[in-house]
């Protein structure tokens, strides 16, 4: 048996692992998929039946960062994390969807030479089957929730939040004392020029202040903005459901995208760091 990075969903006590098979003390059990991953997100948590991004979704998104579009925003994170880390590191991705963010930072503190042990969960359970399919670096991937996350108290140094809710009481519980976290998020002119296409009055997005109560802020990173180049309709499209802005776009105006064959759009980051305060 090994330990696990996640808890148990029902009692909260920590999970081993036995073969395929997931098990507390209390002799509750979980078995994993075939590919690997494994469901923590029990019925009472689930606000419908099949939660977040479906397969089509979260197979155009692994495509579309597969071709390096985002690969600034990867290589500036995971260069964070390794500056900002120490050589014993339990990293939790909190919204790990198919688990790019989370493979790129894994790698990089394995290169830097650092004891790694890490976990990414997603409500989406086709997100966390395609991680666990395409993962490496024995990082441990589930379904979940970012608002009952199964994961012990102060068990976490590095948490990573990459355009994924943010639920601060958890986020406090699970990371150890002067545990970091690191959140991106897009900045004012991020896809603008898409915005240009989809809306009559396209407007910058809001940052809010970066203050957040039982954490102190370590550093506001800019990412290097960068203008990419989608050559293909299908790279629009991909780009585009990966944003907030296609549940609440209308039909008439997500039809203009179908008529570009291709988009030069600017991308734009900002990462915070934080540090949790001490009790």
């Amino acid at each position: 048996m090994c330990k696990s990075i996640f808890s148990c969903p029902v009692c909260g006590n920590e999970l081993e692992i036995a073969g395929r098979t997931y098990k507390c003390k209390k002799n509750h059990c979980f078995d994993m998929a075939k590919s690997g991953y494994v469901n923590l997100l029990t019925s009472d948590r689930m606000n419908s039946k099949l939660p977040g991004d479906n397969k089509l979704m979260v197979r155009a998104r692994r495509e579309f960062l597969s071709r390096g579009y985002y690969a600034n925003l990867a290589d500036t994170l995971s260069s964070l994390v390794c500056k900002y880390s120490g050589n014993n590191v339990t990293m939790l991705d909190a919204g790990s969807g198919e688990g790019y963010y989370t493979e790129k930072v894994g790698e990089a503190l394995l290169e830097k030479g650092v004891s790694l042990m890490a976990g990414g969960f997603d409500i989406s359970k086709n997100a966390a089957d395609f991680a666990a399919k395409s993962g490496k670096n024995n990082i441990e991937y589930s379904a979940a929730s970012v608002f009952h996350m199964p994961v012990a108290d102060r068990s976490i140094n590095v948490l990573l939040s990459v355009f994924s809710p943010f639920c601060a009481e958890e986020f406090l519980r699970v990371l150890a004392d002067d545990g970091l976290l690191f959140m991106v998020i897009p900045d004012k002119r991020h896809l603008w020029e898409l915005k240009c296409v989809l809306y009559e009055t396209p407007y910058e997005n809001q940052v809010k202040d970066y203050a957040l109560d039982g954490f102190e802020l370590l550093e506001a990173a800019d990412v290097p903005e960068r203008k990419i180049f989608l050559e293909t309709r299908e790279d629009i499209v991909s780009l585009f459901t990966m944003t907030p802005y296609y549940y609440n776009t209308r039909p008439e105006d997500k039809q203009k995208l179908e008529k570009l064959d291709s988009l030069e759009t600017t991308t734009s980051f900002k990462i915070l760091i934080y540090r949790k305060k001490g009790e």
